[in-house]
């Protein structure tokens, strides 16, 4: 076993190695060959740090020393000062636009200190690629109990306390799913995990993948254990090329570890994962519309019930899970329901993990207790507002969620209460806009993608976008009148009420609530002939 005296992190997650980083990495290995250093240092490619906006970044440990925005350029210097000297390099540290003076470790950062990290507990710690690091961070601990202590009932038992829901957007109770798939009726049965990562500005299943593959594997041993699967899926996006890679060297590790198998650690139970590649289709999120896809047919949502607990994959009880809900699995098993439950609020137990984008300072992947206020998580975690701007106005749940104003800053980040606020925790995406913004322009914009993603199975999604998107084209050019916003709201209703699926139910969610939050914008477009913000005109041409 070799020792080294410093480890420099290297973040490899999706956005630090668009910046770069993997340059960096390669110009960091030469240079400290070079200086005759490689047996003092070890480079490490790790997953995701969350503060993606100031990457590419990278961690010198023991010392915790936190660099941003490193070019190839800058390694000769790390090297040279800090690796070789013991000096930190000063110009590289964080420095946010309300930090007094630069930061060197991730405890000194409120990006870092105000998150609770479960799910990305390994991520930005651990080489992601080598399986013996998630081991030693209790990797399959949780998995080795079930099998040798815990009947698949008491397994369910023990989600069921925990209170966790599902994180891929719907918020169902994760026990209760798994309940359902057990009692199925049926000697054989699936296990999915939905990694179609497809609503814009949502990453965060990608980033997990990416960061630390095994807490989503053992997470499915034990989920297919409580429901009597044998066989799991994970189905992907085709863009997601590193995921793929990354998940797939995990799978061959698991195996040759007699994780995955035949007789898991000697317990007589069998359980193997396939990876099913998707085209892209932003539908096939919708679990139905992604089994449809494994099997080869058009992904288009199916008619329910019966729901896939009971007639799922090839007509068999197939449970879907999201990758964060199945993360999420390890460590309660490991830590017990009541740990679990005390972080978090009494219905929504747990942490929450956001894809943190728009106009804020501190851009990126984080995870925080669910409860939080949407104003601590701009203000505190996110930095705020750059270049002086004031907010005007966050997404929760990705483009199907609600649009609210700087009036709900205080709103708690969570299931219930942002529903009841008329939004949604969704998928976890946070788009933040300031007052440059037009509101009537980003629902527009918010429309033309759901126009162009739906299926077309269904006359409501297929018609009805299309309408909308026109209506609301006909605001932005100034042209609309008080009859076309009643007929955007019995539309909306309509979609609502009698789409096949949650696209079409969902997809006037942004029109409505920037229509009930701020009406000033509408009246301005249609009574005045005016865009405050200056973005819309009537000589614009359409889309």
């Amino acid at each position: 076993m070799e020792f080294f005296r410093s480890h420099v992190l290297v973040c490899s997650g999706i956005n630090c190695s668009l910046k770069g980083s993997r340059a960096v990495r390669v110009a960091l290995v030469d240079e400290i060959r070079a200086q005759g250093l490689e047996r003092e240092i070890k480079v490490v490619e790790t997953g995701c740090f969350g503060l993606c906006e100031e990457g590419p970044v990278m961690v010198v440990y023991p010392e915790a020393v936190h660099y941003c925005r490193v070019t190839p350029q800058d390694v000769k210097e790390i090297v040279e000062e800090h690796l070789r000297k013991g000096r930190v390099v000063g110009r590289l540290l964080y420095k946010g636009e309300a930090v007094p003076k630069a930061v060197q470790t991730w405890s000194e950062m409120d990006f870092y200190s105000r998150q609770k990290r479960v799910v990305l507990r390994n991520c930005g710690l651990i080489d992601p690629d080598n399986i013996d690091e998630y081991i030693a961070r209790d990797g399959y601990q949780a998995l080795g109990m079930v099998l040798r202590d815990m009947k698949p009932q008491e397994v369910i038992q023990v989600i069921k306390d925990s209170g966790l829901r599902g994180r891929g957007g719907a918020g169902f109770p994760t026990g209760l799913k798994w309940d359902f798939t057990f009692k199925a009726a049926g000697d054989e049965k699936y296990l999915i995990c939905n990694a179609d990562e497809g609503e814009p500005g949502t990453f965060k299943d990608r980033l997990i993948l990416e960061g630390d593959p095994h807490s989503v594997i053992e997470g499915m041993a034990i989920a297919a254990y409580a429901i009597g699967a044998s066989k799991g899926y994970i189905y992907f996006r085709g863009e997601y090329n590193l995921s793929i890679e990354r998940l797939t060297q995990a799978l061959q590790q698991a195996r040759e570890y007699g994780l995955l198998g035949e007789n898991i650690l000697g317990s007589g139970f069998d359980f193997d994962i396939d990876i099913k590649v998707g085209a892209g289709a932003y539908v096939c999120g919708e679990e139905t519309a992604l089994i449809n896809s494994i099997e080869g047919k058009r992904g288009e949502p199916r008619y329910k019930p019966p729901y896939p607990a009971s007639v799922g994959l090839w007509g068999k009880p197939t449970c879907v899970n999201n990758v964060e809900t199945l993360a999420n699995v390890p460590p309660i098993i490991l830590n017990g329901a009541q740990w679990f439950r005390s972080i978090g609020t009494e219905r929504c137990p747990g942490t929450k993990v956001f894809t943190l984008t728009g106009n804020i300072t501190n851009a990126g992947l984080i995870e925080v207790p669910m409860g939080i206020t949407l104003r601590e998580i701009i203000y505190d975690i996110g930095g705020g507002i750059p270049n002086g701007r004031k907010f005007k106005m966050a997404q929760t749940g990705g483009t199907s969620g609600g649009c609210l104003p700087e009036a709900l800053l205080d709103v708690p980040m969570d299931i219930d209460s942002l529903a009841a606020a008329g939004s949604a925790l969704g998928s976890g995406a946070l788009l933040i806009m300031d007052d440059t913004h037009c509101i009537i322009d980003v629902v527009l914009s918010f429309l033309r993608f759901f126009r162009h993603e739906s299926c077309g199975q269904c006359t409501p999604c297929r018609e009805g976008t299309q309408r909308l998107y026109e209506l609301v084209e006909r605001i932005a050019h100034m042209e609309a009148t008080q009859e076309d916003v009643e007929l955007i709201k019995r539309l909306s209703r309509t979609m609502e009420d009698a789409s096949l699926c949650a696209l079409g139910q969902t997809a006037p969610f942004p029109v409505l609530t920037t229509m009930r939050f701020f009406p000033e914008e509408y009246e301005a477009h249609i009574t005045k002939g005016i865009c405050p913000a200056g973005v819309c005109s009537k000589a614009r041409q359409s889309a």
